[in-house]
């Protein structure tokens, strides 16, 4: 039987990484004049340019406006957060060195390196591919698409799990919808004592929710055919008694 999933092992690190940006809805800016946090004053421009607009009583606005240019230099860090609750909700985290610069009405980060931290590693981000970079298509709509399979249809991520491998369910206490892009459906998988994910790629990327739910619609059609996991039927059958 051929590799027919072979192209969707993931998206690539850059896109991943402008994922991550698009869909944040708050920074850390750790400069000269410390750190602070913000939420919703941020917006991201079309080359991954991070813009800041900052509150009037902001240390960071005040220090940048009296530095020299190239000054001060910052880090920015964002973190991806799993949309529905799981243990250890950080999916990624996402730093951007370099310096701010203000510009009408705020201030432009000036990146001078990009560091994506996933659960395999950490990895320095190539800055021409990352300017060049789409976020994924689905980034936008994901936390709304996974809390509503997770609280409307806990039935078919039940379903889902017949397309798991029965070794990687061994000792499984509960399943939740952990990611999604438009190369595939990523469950989490927790068990008594630690957890791991499992993907379950598309036949083909899905570019928009028409196409996501048409590629969910085949999955299920698939685990459908599947035989139940042990492990969850006896987690059923506990949880019914």
């Amino acid at each position: 039987m051929g590799d027919r999933h072979s192209w969707t092992a993931a998206p690539a690190t850059a896109q991943r990484a402008r994922s991550v940006l698009a869909a944040a809805w708050s920074c850390a800016v750790t400069a000269e004049g410390g750190r602070e946090e913000f939420i919703g004053v941020h917006t991201v421009a079309e080359d991954g340019r991070v813009l800041l607009h900052l509150p009037d009583d902001s240390t960071l606005a005040a220090s940048t406006i009296c530095a020299p240019r190239g000054e001060p230099s910052a880090v920015l860090e964002f973190a991806d957060v799993a949309p529905v609750p799981v243990r250890h909700r950080i999916r990624a985290r996402l730093w951007m060195a370099g310096w701010f610069a203000p510009e009408e009405g705020h201030l432009a980060f000036h990146t001078t390196r990009v560091v994506l931290r996933e659960p395999g590693g950490a990895v320095v981000v190539d800055l021409d591919e990352f300017a060049i970079a789409e976020p994924d298509p689905l980034a936008l709509a994901e936390a709304q698409l996974l809390t509503h399979l997770a609280d409307a249809h806990p039935d078919a991520v039940e379903r889902l799990t017949r397309l798991v491998e029965p070794d990687s369910l061994h000792g499984a206490v509960r399943v939740q919808p952990l990611a999604v892009d438009r190369h595939g459906l990523t469950l989490r998988i927790e068990r008594a004592r630690g957890h791991g994910d499992v993907r379950l790629p598309f036949h083909r990327p899905a570019d928009n929710v028409g196409q996501l739910t048409e590629r969910m619609h085949i999955l299920l059609t698939q685990a459908s055919s599947a035989s139940c996991p042990r492990a969850l039927q006896r987690q059923r059958t506990e949880g019914d008694g």
